[in-house]
């Protein structure tokens, strides 16, 4: 029987959660990430691509957070506010 990484989904032991430390870190990394949702609308209605990068660039770093794992929060986090329905 296998299991499923609980970030990247690849396909592990049973006995195992996630596939690699680095998976584990992003997972745990990306739950404690958290984006206000006027940031969001902010990004998305009211900046320019080039803005919305070096607003997304500039938040990861104030906080110290991997800028990958924000751009995917954010983008999880408009897909939940804005395009659902």
């Amino acid at each position: 029987m296998t299991n499923t990484c609980q970030y990247c989904s690849k396909k592990i032991p049973i006995s195992k959660v996630f596939c690699s430390p680095t998976c584990k870190e992003s997972y745990f990394q990306k739950i404690a990430i958290s984006v206000p949702k006027p940031f969001i609308k902010k990004l998305y209605f009211f900046c320019t691509k080039e803005e919305k990068d070096y607003e997304i660039k500039s938040f990861a770093q104030r906080h110290n957070w991997h800028e990958d794992l924000v751009l995917e929060k954010v983008e999880e986090l408009f897909q939940e506010y804005y395009k659902c329905g």
